[in-house]
């Protein structure tokens, strides 16, 4: 899913890049508002396993790659979009830096998929299904939902570009993200049920729930 430089036109990139400034805006904001001695910790750990979990690339046509993501995962344990877009903003520039995969003209792009998008579209599919059917079933819908949908919008995006056609990009992307989901669904759901059970005081929205109480 890492789009690398040379793949969509400057003028594109500088877009996404308008995107991304506007997103990191306010995810400061954010992050000056919400985290604290202990929420900081626990980002840097979730950005290194993302890290981890991002370099397991498989190769798909077309000239981009397929991987797990994680923003469902960092979206809801902060219960933030916020908390996504400063992870992946770190840990895309990291890898395109130091690693060559993905792009410096292209991480607005990289960006928006896969922090923006992802982190959002698994937050609120969360918040939308947890009182419906669960909340571990919602976590994993959602995880699922995020990287097919993170997937799909990297293929319309290289479409607009040029880079590859639309149909062949949506199916080929669509395909490969719609297996990689299940993996990324069952190790978030793992991950957030280890945090429930070990460190509760690290889900936010078990802060949010503390606070609630103690209003009443």
């Amino acid at each position: 899913m890492h789009i690398p430089d040379g793949f969509i036109p400057l003028w594109q990139c500088a877009i996404y890049y308008v995107i991304l400034i506007i997103a990191l805006y306010f995810a400061s904001k954010w992050a000056k508002n919400n985290l604290d001695e202990k929420r900081i910790p626990l980002m840097a750990v979730l950005a290194a396993g993302i890290f981890a979990i991002m370099s397991m690339n498989m190769p798909i046509p077309f000239g981009t790659s397929g991987h797990m993501v994680g923003g469902t995962l960092v979206a809801i344990v902060f219960m933030a979009p916020e908390a996504a877009i400063l992870v992946f903003t770190v840990v895309l520039l990291v890898q395109a830096l130091l690693f060559g995969d993905g792009g410096i003209t292209t991480l607005g792009a990289n960006v928006l998929n896969m922090g923006i998008i992802g982190g959002s579209v698994g937050l609120f599919t969360f918040k939308g299904l947890r009182n419906h059917i669960g909340k571990y079933p919602a976590i994993g819908i959602a995880a699922w939902l995020a990287t097919f949908i993170a997937a799909e919008a990297c293929a319309v995006e290289m479409a607009l570009a040029g880079t590859f056609p639309l149909v062949l990009g949506l199916a080929s992307m669509g395909i490969y993200h719609a297996f990689i989901g299940i993996i990324e669904a069952i190790l978030t759901i793992i991950v957030i049920m280890a945090l429930e059970k070990f460190r509760p005081d690290l889900l936010a929205w078990n802060k949010k729930n503390n606070s609630n109480s103690g209003a009443d």
